[in-house]
This record gives structure tokens, C-alpha cells and sequence, in this order.
């Protein structure tokens, strides 16, 4: 398949400090599909606050095919939402939303161990600094277990798949659970992506029957594993 450019923006509002995911909610009121831009890395520990950018998904028109990093369209101004940990500071690359609840999910990056899950809750505040719950903890079968690189929850709510440099990872909610946080008690099964150079990222397609993936390098191909 042959993609084509759509467009550059600049994210009016916003900073980038060290962004790592991003995410997407359609609002359920005005209809809008919302981005969440996750700037929650933090590779030295050196930061002790976060931030997350909710700002509108841009409507693409022909004329920002023209667009440039030098020359970008803009978005409207995002909302910055600010949030820090209870315990330490963390590094993280995964930023998860669900569709239905509206509740976000980091999970944390690291060599030493397994990843934390942490939780905001959907009536966050966009005025004061939000402190995130941890919910538990979260490792893939592979070495090392918690270097977590991206991730994302299936449209139906359901379904999480996780994503490191190498592989995927997808968890499933049991029909017998209580509440969603209940998935992350669960094994992770293995999905085989292919032969690919720094996977940092991976998503459902709109209607769940596939799962996407990508790494960082330049022109990187979109690797599609058709769930069965």
C-alpha cells in the first residue's frame, strides 16, 4: 500500500519537552475526536512533573498537504493537563485512554524490572496538578520484561496491546471481571510483528480487527497483524 502526506502541524499551546504517545477519544457530547500527546518521557529522572496535550484532531484540507515543519499548519490550542507520581520519578512511553471511560493510562519504562500502571481518572483537573494512582504493575514475557515502548486499547474497550522494540503483546478482559483495571492481571500473549529496527509504536486499527505497528527510523513501514 502507498500512503501520501497529509500534513504538518504545529500543536499551538504546547511544548515539547519529550513527547512519547499519543492517543485519541472521541468526546461524546460535541461528537469531536480529541489527540492526547503524552510528554512523559523522562530518560535522565531529572523531571518530577508531567504534561498531557488534549487538543482537537485537526480537519485535514487540501491545503495542508503544502505544510512543512517549517512552514506547519496549526491546530487549536490545546488544553495541558499536569500530573506527577506518588512515589518517584519515572520514565514512560506508553500513554493509554479508554474509549468508553475516558480514564489514561501510563505505564512506565523500565531495564530493572517490570513496568508500573498508573491511572488518571477521566474528571481530571486542568487547573492543578493531577497525582496519578498506581493500579499495579505489569511485565512481557521477554528480557528485559518492563521497557515498554508504546500501546493502546481496542475500540470496544476490551483489549490492550503493548509493544517493546522487538514484539507485541496483547492482554484480553475476562468476561468474568469486575471492572476494566482487572485486565492487568492477566498473561500477555505474544504477537509476532516481523523483523523491525526500534518499535515504539503500536495501535488498533478504527474497528479492532488489526493490529498496527511502526518503529522510530525514518520511512519505517506500517506492519498490519490481522487479529484473528
Amino acid at each position: 500500500k502507498q500512503g501520501k502526506k497529509l500534513g504538518t502541524w504545529k500543536v499551538s499551546g504546547a511544548k515539547n519537552n519529550d513527547w512519547e504517545d499519543i492517543a485519541a477519544l472521541q468526546d461524546t457530547k460535541s461528537g469531536k475526536c480529541f489527540l492526547y500527546i503524552g510528554d512523559i518521557g523522562n530518560n535522565e529522572r531529572l523531571k518530577s512533573e508531567f504534561t498531557i496535550y488534549r487538543v482537537a484532531e485537526p480537519q485535514v484540507a487540501d491545503k495542508d498537504a503544502n505544510s512543512s515543519t517549517k512552514n506547519p499548519s496549526k491546530t487549536d490550542t490545546a488544553e495541558a493537563v499536569k500530573f506527577d507520581y506518588p512515589d518517584t520519578r519515572h520514565d514512560a512511553e506508553t500513554l493509554l485512554i479508554h474509549p468508553q471511560s475516558g480514564e489514561i493510562y501510563i505505564l512506565t519504562k523500565r531495564l530493572d524490572g517490570a513496568a508500573s500502571v498508573y491511572k488518571l481518572a477521566a474528571n481530571y483537573s486542568s487547573e492543578k496538578t493531577n497525582t496519578l494512582k498506581k493500579i499495579g504493575d505489569f511485565s512481557v514475557p521477554a528480557v528485559p520484561n518492563g521497557f515498554l515502548t508504546g500501546g493502546d486499547i481496542s475500540p470496544d474497550g476490551k483489549r490492550i496491546i503493548i509493544c517493546d522494540y522487538f514484539s507485541a503483546y496483547e492482554i484480553v478482559l475476562p468476561e468474568s471481571a469486575k471492572s476494566f483495571d482487572d485486565i492487568w492481571k492477566e498473561k500477555p500473549s505474544v504477537v509476532q510483528l516481523g523483523e523491525r529496527e526500534q518499535g515504539e509504536a503500536v495501535s488498533y486499527s478504527a474497528d479492532g480487527k488489526s493490529i498496527l505497528a511502526t518503529s522510530e527510523k525514518k520511512n519505517s513501514p506500517i506492519i498490519e497483524v490481522k487479529r484473528k
